[in-house]
């Protein structure tokens, strides 16, 4: 759980690139892989990603700006990147503008829980690398180079000049 805000600024803006990097690789083709029929396409993974944050920082008692969760996955990956830029610094901006640290320790009602801040901001994170981490595995599927976010990925070993780790 997050204790003050300027912890969370750094981790967020971290994970937030790193997210950024996922999403800037996809392609507009790439937005329909599926790993099953059933299963979420990349393309509603990314989105689900811009609708988080919205989603549970409101419930925070946040405005952040961003689509609702009603809104259909827009059919171009530029358009998810842009909405995922403007949707992260209105979430960070909220935080940093409207909690303190103190703020942190307050709950509210999230999916039938009493969430601190603190934890709900751990838990959007946690929650956007969980997502990530299934979204390789449809960008490996939809034949994508994947970026590497705590480490080298296949492609940027490849870069160095070295062979990637088995």
């Amino acid at each position: 759980m997050f204790r003050t805000i300027k912890d969370f600024e750094k981790s967020f803006k971290y994970e937030s690139d790193c997210t950024l990097k996922i999403l800037r690789a996809l392609t507009d083709a790439s937005l329909q892989q599926r790993v099953v029929p059933e299963g979420r396409s990349l393309g509603r993974l990314a989105w689900h990603l811009v609708q988080s944050q919205t989603d549970m920082l409101n419930k925070a008692c946040l405005e952040v700006e961003g689509p609702d969760w009603e809104a259909p996955v827009p059919p171009a990956a530029v358009l998810i990147v842009s909405a995922y830029e403007h949707t992260s610094q209105s979430a960070l901006s909220q935080v940093t503008t409207k909690w303190n640290d103190a703020a942190l320790l307050e709950e509210h009602d999230l999916y039938g829980e009493a969430w601190a801040n603190g934890f709900t901001l751990e838990a959007l994170l946690r929650h956007e690398a969980h997502h990530r981490g299934q979204m390789t595995v449809l960008m490996r599927q939809a034949g994508l180079a994947v970026p590497g976010i705590y480490g080298p990925s296949r492609e940027e070993w490849a870069s160095f000049g070295m062979p990637a780790m088995e």
